[in-house]
Order: structure tokens, then sequence, then C-alpha cells
């Protein structure tokens, strides 16, 4: 049987990952919402430090998990936010599984958008571009400072849909 917490967290996501999949964009106040809503319960919840051990240790490992990649510019930010706000209803283990998850699925979606949109082949070009002066330094020759070449993008993904496929899956498949 699900709690509260879960229910409301499941339509959360459903709702982010409806408004990432048609704006490619995931609202503030959704996330907002979401982190008030989770402080919220786990205060009424009444279990002594839930709102320390839960709600803020599972924000704040939700936002560090893929903070680096919004800095590498290979995550948009509302994604990040997203994760945050289900590491406060989930705690700071529970969003560290939902985030491998995420990963999976997310790695999942972009091959099936690489495939779907024909530019597999343009993506494989680009991965060649990027690690070849790590395939030229294994052979043996000497690294050399490299300008990173220009490549054209083959897309992004909307994460938002993978993080929720995750957070669902964690929530409703995991028994208890």
């Amino acid at each position: 049987m699900l709690t509260a917490i879960e229910m409301i967290l499941v339509c959360l996501v459903a709702q982010a990952a409806l408004t990432d999949l048609t704006l490619r964009k995931i609202p503030n106040v959704l996330i907002l919402s979401g982190l008030l809503l989770a402080l919220l319960l786990h205060s009424l919840a009444g279990t002594h430090g839930a709102v320390t051990q839960q709600w803020l240790a599972g924000a704040v490992t939700g936002l560090f998990v893929f903070l680096p990649l919004y800095l590498l510019r290979a995550m948009a930010a509302g994604d990040v936010k997203l994760l945050a706000m289900v590491g406060a209803f989930l705690g700071p283990l529970a969003v560290l599984k939902v985030a491998a998850l995420a990963t999976l699925f997310g790695g999942l979606l972009a091959l099936l958008m690489l495939l779907r949109s024909g530019r597999a082949r343009q993506a494989w070009n680009n991965i060649l571009v990027l690690c070849a002066p790590l395939w030229w330094r294994c052979l043996g020759l000497p690294m050399q400072s490299v300008p990173l070449p220009a490549i054209s993008s083959v897309g992004g993904i909307p994460y938002g849909v993978a993080i929720a496929l995750a957070t669902a899956s964690s929530v409703l498949l995991v028994p208890r």
C-alpha cells in the first residue's frame, strides 16, 4: 500500500514528465510545490528528525547527484531540481537508487530517440571525434593539448521522463 508521500510524489513526477515532454521544461512552481509538500508531510509524520534526515538530506543528495552534469551542460537545471524534489520525498539513500535507475532509463530513452530520428550515425561520429585523443594516448602516442572540436548536437532528451519512470519504478515496484 502506498503512503500519501509516495502517491503525491508519483503524481508530481508524472506532471513533470508531461511538461518536459510537451514544453521541454520543468516548471519551478512544480518543484517548489513538491519541496514544500514533502516538508509538510515529513513534519506531519511526526517522526523525530524526519525533516533533517529525510527532507533536507534527501533534497541535498538529489541536488548534488546530477549537479556535475548540469555544470558540464549535459543536463538542464530543471532535471537537477526535479531529482532534488524526489530526494526531499524519499530521502538520501532512495534518491541514489532513483538516480541510478534514471541513468539507465535516460540511456535507453536517448538510444530510442537517436534511432527514431535517424541521427545515430552522427552521434557515433561525435563520440569518435571526442574520444580520438584518448584512443591515440592508449596507443602510446604522447598526449597533446587539442582544442575541443566543434561537433553538432544530435538533440537533447526530456530527462524528466527518465526521472519520473525511475521514481515510479522505485516507489511502485520495490517491496517495502
